[in-house]
């Protein structure tokens, strides 16, 4: 949260008035905004435009996981809040009793993982379907444009707030909800001195406020010339910090309530484990005591204290594993919504709430996408809005079907590590460098002076020539730096392994470096790529 704070005023807030002002200004589209400003900068038009498309592959993928637990809340009783019985009705599915309902139902049902990215696992219809209903509504919500657009968001920006209310006040009520909150707000340094933390961070504001995606030029070109931009950018700023840490406090009273819960049950089954191995009398060790009793039986009978392979309970490690991945919004909340009475009508409200904040994201990330497409005339000029939208919408769909494939969890998250991070930070960067350094602040300023009547303060002066720049550039090197010669993983769900139902960390095969250059290199490489492209293209013509 730190973190995230910090880059939030330094960096977003400032990088978010320069988009606005540019867009407004210039009132062209993300490519010919950057061809404007300087023909040798039309990449980093071609590095948003990529990082748009690369992260609307996998976030619609998301909104497709949506619909799908959505349509399943019509159920009670919910199908993730109980094992499902084996083939032979003599029991339960061993893999839900060994793990949990919420985590068979996600992993299972859902995604029907496989245990490593290797195995492709074939395509799961049910998501298939879903996905091609996600990109259908998509695309009927951007046929009609800036107009169609803007008035969604008006549903989709306020009913969340709405939903979270509620979900906070029930989750303040669960067992465990201050732990959660507690751990949320103390600081952790040695993550604070992990340069991956901020990199995470950053790449957190930049999706919060949509930054370097390109689509917040193209809407901001919509605006009035004289609209005061700086106003809209401090006042959406404001709402963005106390939405960020309203939702992170929901978010973890229910994260506190499922780790307390998992704490309990892993003591649970200790102490019972020790009752039954020393035949002692029920209430014999309890929660208060179990530390002293465990040390007094180990001191006198260590062999078979050691032979029994007790869980190592820790509620932090608990509290730390509540919050890695998409496991937040389909296992932890999931879990939490099936202790509320009525539980399939809060399913539906939390669904709907989630579907419409990816709405939301996705209308500014498809926007990057279409407006550089026009930009660069890559369709027929006969061709309409529709039919661009429409045959772009259908090829990202297409392309989508690899996360909706057994393995697909694990594209996705690759997707995410790689392609949303670092090259937003390099465009991010470009962007900043290209409107101070080359545009030049002075013509900058008489732009604004121009457009909202005063010339920006000294906080926005420092930040975008210095501050901004360096705080991007610096989290960069320490990050490239620290991981270059470090070998990448990911997690798995693997029903063989030993310490299942915990995931299994992997290393990711040698041919998917290949695939991390493509996903975070190209974008990034754009930039110098797209110069070095027109510098020689110009001296060709000349000879």
């Amino acid at each position: 949260m730190i973190p995230f704070l910090i880059l939030l005023v330094l960096e977003g807030i400032p990088l978010l008035h320069l988009e606005f002002a540019i867009g407004q200004r210039l009132r062209k589209g993300s490519m010919d905004v950057w061809r404007t400003i300087n023909p040798y900068m039309m990449g980093v038009g071609l590095a948003s435009m990529c990082v748009s498309l690369l992260v609307s592959l996998y976030y619609n993928t998301i909104i497709a996981w949506v619909l799908w637990y959505f349509f399943n809340s019509f159920q009670e009783p919910l199908p993730w809040s109980q094992c499902p019985v084996n083939a032979n009705r003599s029991g339960f599915e061993q893999e839900c009793e060994r793990s949990s309902p919420v985590d068979y139902f996600w992993y299972r049902k859902t995604l029907n993982i496989t245990t490593d990215i290797d195995q492709t696992g074939g395509l799961q219809w049910w998501m298939v379907l879903c996905l091609i209903s996600a990109w259908a509504v998509l695309y009927v919500c951007c046929i009609r444009g800036i107009e169609t657009t803007g008035k969604a968001v008006y549903v989709t920006s306020t009913l969340p707030y709405v939903v979270l209310t509620i979900f906070l006040i029930r989750g303040l009520t669960l067992k465990g909800s201050v732990s959660g909150l507690v751990f949320l707000f103390t600081p952790d340094l040695n993550e604070l001195a992990n340069p991956a933390t901020w990199l995470d961070a950053g790449a957190q504001v930049f999706y919060s406020f949509s930054l370097a995606f390109g689509g917040l030029i193209s809407f901001s070109s919509y605006n009035s010339i004289h609209n005061n931009c700086e106003q809209d950018a401090v006042i959406i700023s404001i709402i963005n910090a106390f939405t960020s840490v309203f939702a992170a406090t929901v978010i973890y009273t229910i994260i506190g309530f499922r780790a307390t819960q998992r704490f309990d049950d892993c003591l649970g089954g200790n102490i019972l484990t020790l009752l039954n191995t020393f035949d002692l009398p029920e209430g014999n060790i309890t929660e208060s005591n179990y530390d002293l009793a465990l040390e007094s039986l180990s001191a006198t009978n260590p062999s078979i204290v050691n032979g029994l392979n007790l869980q190592t309970c820790d509620l932090n490690t608990f509290l730390t594993e509540g919050v890695e991945g998409t496991g937040l919004a389909f296992i932890v909340f999931t879990e939490a919504i099936t202790k509320m009475p009525l539980a399939p009508l809060w399913s539906v409200l939390f669904f709907v709430m989630l579907f419409c904040l990816g709405l939301s994201s996705m209308f500014g990330n498809i926007e990057g996408v279409l407006a550089p497409l026009q930009d660069l005339k890559v369709f027929p000029k006969s061709w309409t809005k529709e039919a661009i939208s429409g045959v772009t919408c259908l090829l990202c769909c297409c392309i989508g079907l690899i996360f909706v494939q057994g393995s697909g969890n694990y594209w996705l998250a690759l997707f995410d590590s790689f392609a949303g991070s670092i090259p937003l930070l390099i465009t991010g960067f470009c962007e900043m460098v290209g409107v101070v350094y080359v545009y030049g602040m002075d013509r900058f300023n008489e732009d604004l002076v121009f457009m909202i009547g005063h010339k920006p303060n000294i906080f926005w002066q420092a930040t975008w020539r210095v501050i901004s720049p360096l705080i991007m550039l610096v989290i960069f090197l320490f990050y490239f730096v620290t991981t270059i010669s470090k070998e990448f993983f990911y997690i798995a769900w693997d029903p063989e392994s030993a310490k299942f139902p915990t995931l299994e960390q992997k290393p990711y095969p040698a041919w998917i470096y290949v695939i991390i250059f493509i996903l975070a290199g190209i974008p990034s490489l754009a930039v110098p790529g797209a110069a070095i492209f027109r510098a020689l293209w110009k001296r060709c013509r000349k000879i």
